[in-house]
């Protein structure tokens, strides 16, 4: 019987796993950590967020560039997929308001029990504190365990070793110069689905740090001209700001800090208001109240997003026309994206010119890449874990697919 080794027990090592179980095949899965799915189990802390139910050229258009290679993986494995794959272990789904799409409980856990337990029923065996360091000379592939370094050969890999972000639940990028060596190319890891560095006053930070803002428009443009424009909520915090409109748009917003040295987004405070129908109100006498309260009784302007216009628009709280356009369009300059290991994910990797249709590296057959190590990204909603999945479904198929012939 054949062998196969999936090194990464994270969803998509798990989803090749379980393709790959189907078959007459030999299945490890090795781990580097003492268990498995670490960053599935966070991802699930605040309700595990599957897919998203929008349409899907919607859909698509959230991988920007490599929406093309990605289509190709969801043609087999898309939102879809997910929810029924889900209601195979007997847990319901539901749409939320937003459109993103839970199980029934919102939990992580009792799926990834129900997985596991899927998987060593059809004979998948698990080596946990397994960390891969690549090949020995004579290609037998090398694992640090906790009693000494073993070798393993195997008639295919799958590696899905994760990118850099949460490197404290095993995804360090430790993988990049093996494959370096092997000729294999890399594009470089970057912070993905980050927040970002604000020059803050200390006073700001020591009373707003954690604090929402709530139902904001965040308009955006680069110096190539692309745009971004939605609705959402974010948050402040003790370097600046985070949350899923930031996610949304941190791609542009990093990319344009590295070419540019800093990237200005303008915040819409009041976005149920227009700017005149602010600026009337606002031209209404103070007579003894603090602007504070002004802002607070005339434009329902207060705690943190008054003191970001005093942070940001400290000249113009005296003048109406000036303060109710401040409100309508704040600029906020971003100097740098949070360190990669503080992301929610990576954008960077394996580059797909480097594989085929299967997900197998071209130069060395046999060997197979899935998941967030992959030249991809996505911002959260459900996107990250519906094509992460994808790709381990499609590697598994494509190992399967290359030992037959």
């Amino acid at each position: 019987m054949k062998s196969v080794a999936v090194i990464g027990g994270g969803p998509a090592g798990l989803m090749a796993a379980e393709v790959l179980s189907k078959a007459e095949l030999e299945v490890a899965v090795y781990e580097a950590k003492s268990s498995l799915g670490r960053k599935f189990l966070v991802a699930g802390k605040g309700g595990l967020n599957l897919t998203h139910a929008e349409p899907i050229a919607a859909f698509l258009s959230r991988f920007g560039s490599r929406s093309d290679v990605i289509q190709r993986m969801l043609s087999q494995f898309g939102p879809n997929e997910v929810k029924q794959w889900v209601q195979s272990f007997g847990i319901n789904t539901f749409v939320g308001p937003s459109g993103r799409v839970f199980p029934e409980d919102m939990k992580a856990l009792p799926i990834l029990k129900l997985w596991t337990q899927r998987l060593v029923t059809s004979g998948v065996k698990f080596h946990t504190r397994h960390r891969w360091l690549g090949w020995n000379a004579d290609h037998s592939m090398r694992f640090s365990t906790p009693t000494g370094d073993h070798s393993v050969r195997a008639d295919a890999t799958v590696l899905t070793l994760g990118g850099a972000s949460w490197p404290k639940l095993g995804s360090d990028g430790h993988w990049v110069p093996l494959l370096q060596e092997k000729n294999i190319e890399v594009a470089k890891l970057k912070p993905a689905n980050s927040g970002f560095d604000i020059v803050l006053s200390k006073h700001f930070t020591e009373r707003f740090a954690g604090e929402p803002l709530k139902s904001v428009v965040l308009k955006f443009t680069d110096s190539a001209g692309q745009t971004f424009q939605r609705q959402g909520v974010c948050t402040m915090t003790a370097n600046g700001i985070e949350g899923s409109l930031i996610y949304a748009a941190s791609a542009l917003l990093r990319d344009e800090i590295a070419s540019s040295g800093s990237a200005t987004i303008f915040l819409d405070l009041a976005p149920d208001r227009s700017e005149q129908q602010l600026q009337q109100r606002l031209s209404q006498p103070q007579g003894s109240r603090s602007i504070s309260s002004h802002l607070r009784i005339k434009a329902n302007i207060k705690g943190v997003e008054g003191s970001l216009l005093r942070e940001f628009a400290a000249d113009a709280v005296h003048d109406s026309h000036r303060l109710a356009h401040a409100i309508k369009n704040l600029p906020i300059t971003l100097t740098a994206a949070r360190p990669i290991a503080e992301a929610i994910s990576t954008a960077g990797g394996v580059r797909f010119e480097c594989l085929d249709n299967n997900l197998m590296v071209k130069s060395l057959p046999g060997l197979f890449c899935a998941g967030e190590m992959l030249d991809w990204e996505a911002p959260t909603g459900g996107y990250l874990l519906t094509a992460t999945l994808a790709t381990g479904r499609v590697a598994g198929q494509g190992v399967i697919d290359w030992l037959s012939r």
